[in-house]
């Protein structure tokens, strides 16, 4: 063999054999010059190192990564366990930062406010363990939408003081087929101890009260746990809120179309007697027990609104500026001041379209008429109970009427 042949079949061979070592070095190959099975150089064993350098501290993010129809309450919880927190960062998909707050004991955080609905949202999370190695965890998630949830429109309102007829109503936004898991997610109790039952007169509403007016000077507690109940296939609920509200003193006041007069009672006890005006023969009054929803110092009254309309299909009153009115059923039904009539009516002649009229003054500014002294001195939820009108009684879901249907009745449109 030549100098020249030698020279290439040792270059060859060298070459070969650097790539055998960096094959062995890319495999895990054995340290050990004198060859041999593996040993302790195995794969095994060197993921059983780099194991012994990984963090011990153990993050959870809830709800998992790729959830949707996340709840906007629940949804964003980061815990820890073998380790504590350093460092929570939540985003929308477009980067804005949600505030958030890890506990003192730095084993769990969550997001300052309730998400948005509908919203991507992108968590990230950090933790040491006691040797100081640090963990990190990422999810992303998005939370309900609008169309896949629903809520509760309720009254009355938290804080609020109410009448003893003030029913606890929720209007939702979706029609209701579960009711069942519904209702079961909706507790009202009150501090008299009173029996509490809802009836459900429709797959929207819901209204809740006891089987008598609610105890004077009590407190009522509305309870809504409906995070996550599926109202309706894949319509889920969102609400968890609770709301108390207090209940006034007792006025029910008594309206006598006969006799064309009304008693306010309180307490049982009559402290005013005002002479009224309701529906004429052909556009009676309802008959029956209506709660005060609504009051207004003044406000307009078109009669096209409620059917009552000319040949020209113009309303046959269009009063804009109508003093003191309180309404009593969501079809128009109101108890207000009248200025426009004579004085002379009140107490002796019904001349009204199905309303209650009180003698009033222009401009709702003068405190010495009946209707200022009335609306002064009612509040929501108390109780008008209209007599001898010779109509119907008033639907009892028309306005917060429920007062018109017994208690056996009341509890038969429970779905639990």
């Amino acid at each position: 063999m030549t100098v020249s042949k030698r020279r290439r079949g040792l270059t060859v061979a060298s070459a070969l054999l650097g790539g055998v070592l960096v094959l062995s070095a890319c495999s895990g190959g054995d340290d050990n010059a004198s060859g041999g099975d593996g040993g302790d150089s195995s794969q095994s064993k060197v993921d059983e190192a780099a194991a012994k350098k990984t963090s011990e501290a153990q993050i959870k993010i809830t709800p998992k990564d790729g959830s949707n129809n996340a709840s906007i309450n629940n949804s964003a919880a980061v815990t820890v366990s073998k380790g504590t927190l350093t460092n929570v960062k939540m985003t929308t998909s477009d980067g804005t930062e949600v505030s958030g707050q890890i506990s003192a004991d730095k084993t769990s955080w969550k997001p300052s406010a309730q998400l948005e609905r509908s919203t991507t949202y992108k968590l990230s999370a950090e933790a040491k363990d006691s040797d100081g190695r640090v963990a990190h965890e990422n999810a992303s998630f998005t939370t309900v939408s609008p169309a896949n949830s629903f809520i509760g429109n309720f009254t009355p309102d938290d804080g609020t003081t109410v009448g003893v007829g003030m029913p606890v109503s929720i209007n939702f936004d979706k029609a209701i087929t579960n009711k069942a898991a519904v209702q079961k997610g909706v507790e009202v109790s009150t501090t008299s101890g009173q029996e509490v039952a809802c009836h459900w007169f429709n797959a929207n509403r819901m209204d809740c009260r006891p089987e008598d007016y609610w105890k004077e000077g009590s407190t009522v507690t509305l309870k809504l746990a409906l995070d996550g109940v599926e109202g309706a296939e894949g319509v889920y609920g969102v609400q968890q809120k609770t709301v108390t509200f207090k209940i006034g003193r007792n006025q029910i006041s008594y309206v006598d179309a006969k006799t064309k007069q009304m008693k306010v009672t309180q307490d049982g006890k009559v402290v005013r007697t005002i002479p009224i005006s309701a529906g004429a023969p052909e556009n009676k009054t309802y008959e029956g027990r209506m709660v005060i929803s609504e009051k207004f110092k003044e406000t307009r009254m078109n009669g096209a609104t409620v059917g009552f309309t000319d040949d020209d299909g113009k309303g046959e009153y269009d009063i804009k500026d109508v003093p003191h009115a309180m309404r009593l059923s969501t079809s128009g039904t109101f108890i207000h001041g009248n200025y426009w009539g004579a004085k002379s009516i009140f107490g002796n002649v019904n001349t009204s379209h199905g309303c209650v009229g009180l003698q009033d003054a222009k401009g709702a500014d003068d405190p010495n008429t009946p209707g200022a002294w009335f609306f002064d001195n009612s509040m929501i939820g108390d109780v008008v109970v209209v007599e001898n009108t010779g109509d119907k009684t008033i639907a009892p879901d028309n306005g917060l009427n429920g007062w018109n249907m017994n208690w056996t009745q009341w509890k038969a449109g429970s779905a639990v």
